[in-house]
């Protein structure tokens, strides 16, 4: 039998995997014309808080839904532990993207993406380890594993992105309710896919509207004159393309 530590390691390494590829396309994409430092320091803020929700939503979201699940006993599972978990960490994403920091730049979504990915990725990390600790190995296990690699630091960083986005339009805690929401079913779809791996074709396509708009999102958060630095510099690398 493979040891905790082995497996708590594997899923450490894929969660780093998943986090720098949701790192690419988006993010290097605006590489410079952003406030990079400020989006670093929420990637230590987001390992931090994710780190605590991973292991808070593993003891009282996870653990009581596995055991209803497998057991039937249904003691444990409380709806108030996922309300209050959920909207905490919306409420303590909200008030890391109102610091003086992000919103003097103005870069709330980079920013909201970067915190994001981190979190996504500590999620994920808790997850990936609970499911090769009790799962068999087999081929939707492997898929399960690869999605949650890859799938939920994307995702978390789409909903962060988009609640900065909404915070550079005056919204508050509108966008709060908001980010709640989703997140709230973000996790229980992944929940269900522990069981059903299916469960990830109803998340995907939302994934993948969200991931369409997400160029507007963080476009936002570059400064002006650097928008017509950065059009210049695709003009002329789709010239030299040509």
């Amino acid at each position: 039998m493979v040891s905790e530590l082995a497996l708590f390691q594997v899923a450490a390494v894929a969660a780093l995997v998943g986090m720098a590829l949701g790192w690419r396309g988006v993010m290097t994409r605006y590489a410079g014309f952003y406030d990079l430092p400020t989006a670093w320091n929420q990637i230590f803020w987001g390992i931090v808080i994710g780190g605590l929700f991973g292991s808070f939503s593993d003891r009282f979201l996870f653990s009581p839904y596995y055991t209803a699940i497998i057991e039937g006993k249904t003691n444990n599972l409380a709806l108030s532990n996922l309300v209050v978990l959920v909207l905490g960490l919306s409420i303590g994403i909200h008030l890391m993207l109102r610091r003086d920091r992000v919103r003097k730049s103005g870069s709330q979504p980079t920013s909201g993406w970067a915190l994001g990915l981190a979190i996504g990725g500590m999620t994920s990390m808790y997850l990936m380890f609970r499911f090769m600790q009790l799962s068999e190995f087999s081929v939707f296990a492997t898929m399960n594993i690869i999605l949650l690699a890859i799938a939920l630091p994307r995702t978390e960083a789409l909903i962060c992105c988009y609640h900065g986005y909404r915070m550079l339009h005056g919204e508050r805690w509108k966008v709060v309710i908001r980010s709640f929401l989703w997140r709230t079913g973000l996790i229980t779809t992944v929940y269900y896919a522990f069981f059903q791996p299916f469960a990830w074709v109803v998340l995907l396509p939302f994934l993948l509207i969200a991931e369409r708009h997400s160029q507007d999102w963080v476009w936002a958060a570059v400064p002006k004159q650097a928008r017509r630095r950065l059009r210049r510099i695709w003009a002329d690398k789709k010239r030299e393309e040509e």
